[in-house]
């Protein structure tokens, strides 16, 4: 894979990581609640639930390092896989809570896909 490919699936990853920090850890203070556009009150009846979506965004950066720093051909396998399911999950997620999340996710997923593609 080249190098270009690769810092792309590592950023890539490091953004879920960071998705991760803000609902896991940071959910009810004013960082998240700007960047998810909740209220106070919403935050904090949805903190649990919140906790457990940035879980799945940890097992997603989980997935994208495994690919990034794998050998082929389980590395592409791997980030076949999971950039596959970072671009689901951010239609998904763009259908069903915020179109936001499309370009989020699912754009900068997509692009890493075809770097990936291309350096293959």
């Amino acid at each position: 894979m080249s190098a270009i490919a690769t810092v792309a699936v590592v950023a890539l990853a490091l953004l879920h990581v960071y998705i991760l920090i803000l609902e896991m850890f940071l959910w009810t203070g004013p960082r998240a609640r700007a960047a998810f556009g909740t209220t106070e009150e919403f935050a904090a009846a949805t903190k649990a639930m919140a906790a457990n979506q940035g879980l799945y965004n940890g097992f997603l950066a989980a997935g994208l390092l495994w690919g990034a720093f794998a050998s082929d051909p389980v590395g592409f396998q791997v980030r076949v896989f999971f950039l596959a399911c970072v671009a689901v999950a951010g239609l998904y997620g763009a259908a069903t809570a915020s179109r936001k999340i499309l370009f989020v996710q699912t754009v900068p997923a997509l692009a890493v896909f075809a770097l990936v593609l291309l350096a293959r």
